[in-house]
């Protein structure tokens, strides 16, 4: 399916602020950018560069007062995302060196503190991966209420479960931790979801099983495609679709996601 979606985000800087936004989909593996477009207003110079995970992240300095910024894409994308239900998971010593990292606790996702939920939840699904890793997402799905303003930007996957509630980026942070608890790599994913309700930017996660990435999304009833990716990363620290280093207010947010022909 072909989706435009777009970013709307108004500032209030007390001065000149320097930022990192993260706002630009980059076309690879399961979508395809074919126009796009990147405003601020006031305008002002951007950089751009590609971190070390791969996504695009653009460089640019806030001036002060009330400062927007317009990101859009035209993106073609997959209809469904794959499934391989009964597939193995790799041996860890038979894993490609870069997804590695990926099994690591992390900031927010703290996988050595959950291996007996994991252990728990996955118990069914004996040593099939992708069964093992659906479980995951189905029991965080049913086991984790979303709820809007129920955690903070330093809420952990330990607290999310102890709390049983959170937004999409909880949700994906437990997921993550409790698949890599099984020794599966993680990875977290943000970006745009077509027919998200309420429709604002949205967080989901990613597992490595035989020799490539599976979706899965603990948010929704159940992982539909029709998404567009901004970033990837070990979880929510390294992907801050805005990072401001000054004193900076986020006034509004406005997120878009339709389809067109």
């Amino acid at each position: 399916m072909q989706l435009k979606a777009s970013c709307q985000l108004a500032f209030l800087n007390d001065g000149p602020v320097p930022m990192v936004m993260m706002l630009r989909p980059r076309s690879g593996a399961g979508q395809w950018v074919s126009a796009e477009s990147f405003d601020a207003r006031p305008s002002t110079n951007a950089s751009e560069y590609v971190d070390i995970y791969g996504n695009l992240c653009q460089r640019i300095v806030g001036p002060p007062g009330e400062f927007r910024i317009c990101a859009t894409a035209n993106v073609r994308v997959a209809d469904a995302v794959d499934a391989a239900p009964g597939l193995q998971p790799t041996p860890v010593e038979m894993l490609p060196d870069v997804v590695l990292h990926y099994l690591l606790a992390s900031r927010y996702c703290e996988s050595d503190k959950l291996q007996d939920l994991a252990n728990e939840v996955t118990q069914p699904a004996a040593n099939h991966g992708w069964d093992q890793v659906e479980l995951i997402r189905s029991w965080v799905h049913e086991n984790i209420a979303y709820e809007s303003g129920a955690s903070t930007s330093s809420t952990s996957a330990l607290d999310t479960v102890q709390q049983r509630a959170g937004v999409c980026r909880d949700m994906a942070h437990v997921g993550i931790a409790l698949t890599r608890a099984m020794d599966i790599p993680a990875r977290m994913v943000v970006g745009y979801l077509h027919g998200l309700k309420p429709m604002d930017l949205h967080a989901w996660f990613e597992a490595y099983i035989g020799t490539r990435w599976y979706v899965f999304d603990p948010k929704e009833d159940e992982t539909l495609g029709g998404r567009i990716v901004l970033g990837y990363g070990r979880d929510a620290a390294d992907v801050a679709l805005a990072t401001q280093f000054g004193t900076s207010q986020l006034l509004e947010m406005r997120v878009n996601v339709e389809r067109v022909e």
